[in-house]
């Protein structure tokens, strides 16, 4: 199995450069650690110059602003994958929407990949299965990518994933439908998430949308799907709905309490760096 190497690559040069080395360094630990017990592959992450990019490496940018929805995946003029993601100095969101395009390039290099399972249906403002069968654009995170569900590396917040089990026709006790277990069932959407699927009956794209938590899912006729991959031609028909999907973690990230958390969680690992650091200036110095 080869090797993937992702290179996270600060645009905007106003970024602490080492906290840029530290969030490469947790999505090296979820991409090595966790990813592979549910996704088979191997990849590494680590962080880059701006104006480098190395060969076979798959770049996710890190940019001051996009065009309103735009971001998230894309490939380049070879079909090679990269991301865009807002980052700023005043806003930690970035951590976990970094994380949920590493995760969903690694899970779907090409952004076409499908997977068939039941269809789902909008109940008196309820989702819940109905007797179809959709074929599901595999985007790892989507479901699940509000930062109410993420977790924490090395004081890193990082995105929550499914599992290959989300595809299951019939929940089982103890199977885990998403990393952190926030899923519990398959095809669940959690609130401010959302799936896309192509009704093969119809062949038309359609989409659940649960973006926003406070107001009802809705179900959307996105049209039938042109360009080379599904998954960019998704995200621009979401920028046209004014949808902002994962630059929402970016510019607003709405839960506060964890990045307090991961910052202070970082603020006692820097000082058992610093102060290991010294130790070892003393070895130099015998």
């Amino acid at each position: 199995m080869p090797l993937i190497q992702v290179g996270l690559i600060d645009k905007t040069g106003e970024l602490d450069p080492e906290l840029v080395q530290t969030v490469a360094a947790a999505l090296n630990v979820q991409v090595t650690r966790d990813l592979p017990q549910f996704w088979p592959m191997q990849a590494t992450v680590l962080a880059l110059p701006k104006n480098k990019v190395p060969s076979g490496v798959w770049p996710v940018l890190l940019v001051k602003s996009l065009p309103p929805g735009e971001g998230g995946f894309h490939l380049d003029k070879h079909n090679q994958p990269y991301a865009e993601v807002i980052a700023t100095p005043a806003n930690e969101g970035w951590t976990v929407a970094a994380s949920h395009e590493v995760i969903e390039m690694l899970v779907d290099p090409s952004g076409n990949r499908l997977q068939s399972s039941t269809q789902i249906e909008i109940k008196n403002g309820q989702i819940q299965d109905g007797t179809g069968q959709f074929e599901y654009l595999v985007e790892a995170c989507d479901p699940c990518e509000a930062d109410d569900y993420s977790y924490t590396i090395q004081g890193v917040a990082v995105s929550d994933f499914l599992t290959p089990h989300f595809y299951d026709l019939n929940a089982t006790p103890g199977t885990r439908y998403s990393f952190n277990g926030k899923l519990t069932a398959p095809r669940q959407i959690l609130p401010g998430g959302y799936i896309s699927w192509i009704d093969q009956e119809s062949e038309e794209w359609q989409q659940l949308q649960y973006i926003d938590p406070s107001k009802p899912p809705q179900i959307v006729n996105l049209g039938p799907a042109t360009g080379k991959s599904l998954r960019e031609w998704v995200h621009t028909k979401n920028r046209d709905a004014g949808l902002k999907t994962t630059n929402v973690l970016s510019l607003k990230a709405p839960n506060t309490q964890l990045y307090k958390h991961a910052k202070e969680h970082r603020a006692h690992l820097d000082k058992i760096a610093a102060k290991r650091a010294k130790q070892f200036e003393r070895a130099a110095r015998r």
